[in-house]
């Protein structure tokens, strides 16, 4: 799996996921953050949280037109300055409700979310613009689909740590300091700062591995470099290609970030907050991390690799089992667990099922079976729908939001087991495990070289209006059923699946 990849790749997504521990450390308890801190509503909360979301996606267009000119290693560089700015001026408490004044604190917040967007607008989509350069090497082109499903894998162990970070600096800044739950929040910005530190430096050791790519296609070719040349007529096609899918997987984003709204909210609200016996195990990330270890481990026992390799895998599986044996004897009786705990079940699953994706997917290429990015992009409309299937067949009989409020006053609101959000996002995972790696490799595959920067930022600009209409969970979440809410977002996920697979012919043939 990770043999015969360009030292480039490790060194890129190593980056990637520093600055994306930071990113989804805030974004674990930003929407709890804007209710707690400004009184909002859940629309209003849902509102602000969904369109910054929209800018940090759309932002990279306009980041990968510029890339194209100047050059992505510089757009990068700039762009993660402007984040750490950003995540400085959250991470000073400015006011709240909680002090009488939200004025000065909500203009510092604002000025906040746009540092972060326009850098992010930079940073992130020209980052993978040169992970896909690497892969333009004749030598390892038929290794990009891998590629980027180990740097997606590496930006979900950021992404894994991120809740419980957050919820752990909040509570040692409470015990410890002994400030407020609202101005601990900023305990929970300051991480990101932190994070983006680590990034930069990574990048800057690293960077004789791949500072080959960071140039734009006319940078490389006054160079010397090989550039591929297409004809207006495959340019055109390609874009529309291209086009195609941006469509599709607005709807996805859509459905799949609702994971810090709707979801959130859904585990905040109806979940039952203590949880006993062996399941406190699953809110245990260490637990998480031994059992990714072991998915690992499995992997080299029995794939390919020397006696030696897989006596050290032997040893490390053992060392592991001992560890999650002496776990299990040793868990809480009881525990007590937040919303935003949830949010690191979904990297906790990229980052296991990773190997396994690709095992069955390079298995299926040995016998020339398996399927193109683009179909890959439709099943994963399906998974998602399939997800939020089970999600509305859990919520029957459950009372609405508005109901659950009041009856919760009282002792009398309607609960669930953990467990269904928990089977919730494994199935979520499976679904963007088959969009989002692939898709991000399609786009760098076929994206005309010239318009490369531009053609990554418009898989973002989709993801920012799936995102942006991620807000419309948070106008459903009140006097509806849950069921019916849930259901909202089976039909988008079926529908663009009918259309991706209405239009495969079509996308099949721009990789060819």
């Amino acid at each position: 799996m990770f043999k015969n990849q360009p030292k480039g790749l490790f060194a890129l997504a190593l980056a990637n996921t520093g600055e994306r521990f930071g990113y989804y450390t805030m974004l674990a308890v930003f929407a709890l953050f804007l209710r707690a801190n400004f009184g909002l509503s859940a629309s209003a909360a849902g509102a602000i949280y969904s369109t910054f979301l929209a800018f940090v996606y759309f932002l990279p267009l306009i980041g990968g037109i510029v890339a194209d000119k100047i050059g992505y290693g510089k757009c990068v560089t700039i762009g993660i300055i402007i984040m750490f700015l950003g995540y400085v001026l959250l991470a000073i408490p400015m006011g709240g409700v909680e002090y009488g004044s939200t004025a000065v604190a909500m203009a510092g917040m604002i000025g906040a979310l746009v540092l972060i967007s326009f850098g992010t607008g930079l940073f992130k989509g020209n980052l993978q613009v040169m992970v896909g350069n690497l892969y333009d090497d004749p030598a390892y082109a038929d290794r990009r689909d891998a590629a980027f499903s180990l740097f997606y894998m590496a930006i979900n162990i950021g992404a894994m740590f991120a809740p419980t970070a957050a919820v752990k600096i909040m509570a040692w800044a409470q015990e410890s300091l002994g400030v407020s739950v609202n101005d601990s929040y900023h305990f929970a910005f300051a991480v990101a700062c932190a994070s983006l530190v680590l990034s930069i430096a990574i990048y800057y050791a690293c960077r004789p591995w791949f500072k080959h790519v960071e140039n734009t296609a006319k940078q490389a070719a006054a160079s010397g470099q090989k550039v591929e040349t297409l004809s207006p007529e495959q340019t055109k096609k390609r874009i529309v290609a291209l086009c195609l899918v941006f469509a599709v997987v607005i709807f996805f984003w859509m459905a799949f970030h609702q994971n810090g709204l709707t979801l959130t909210y859904f585990a905040n609200e109806f979940v039952t907050p203590v949880v006993s016996g062996v399941q406190t195990m699953a809110f245990d990330i260490w637990n998480l991390v031994l059992v990714a270890i072991l998915v690992y481990v499995l992997f080299g026992l029995f794939g390919e690799g020397t006696k030696k390799a897989k006596m050290i895998w032997s040893c490390v599986g053992v060392a592991v089992l001992g560890a999650l044996a002496y776990k299990y004897f040793h868990h809480p009786a009881e525990l007590g667990i937040s919303a935003p705990i949830f949010q690191q079940f979904n990297p906790f699953y990229v980052v296991a099922l990773t190997p396994v994706s690709m095992a069955i997917f390079g298995a299926l290429a040995a016998k020339g079976k398996e399927p193109s990015a683009p179909r890959k992009i439709a099943y994963g409309m399906l998974v998602a729908a399939a997800a939020y299937a089970l999600m509305a067949f859990c919520s029957i009989g459950l009372l609405t939001p508005a109901e659950q409020e009041l009856a919760r006053v009282t002792g009398d609101g309607t609960f669930v087991n953990s467990n269904v959000l928990i089977l919730t996002y494994l199935v979520l995972t499976f679904g963007e495990l088959l969009l989002s790696p692939m898709g991000i490799s399609f786009v760098s595959k076929v994206a005309p070289p010239q318009y490369k920067g531009m053609m990554m930022g418009g898989w973002f600009v989709a993801t920012a209006l799936g995102n942006f209409l991620v807000s419309v969970g948070g106008f459903l979440w009140g006097s509806l059923p849950l069921w019916l809410v849930w259901s909202v977002f089976i039909g988008v996920c079926l529908i663009a699946a009918i259309f991706m697979f209405a239009m495969m012919g079509k996308l099949e043939d721009a990789t060819k």
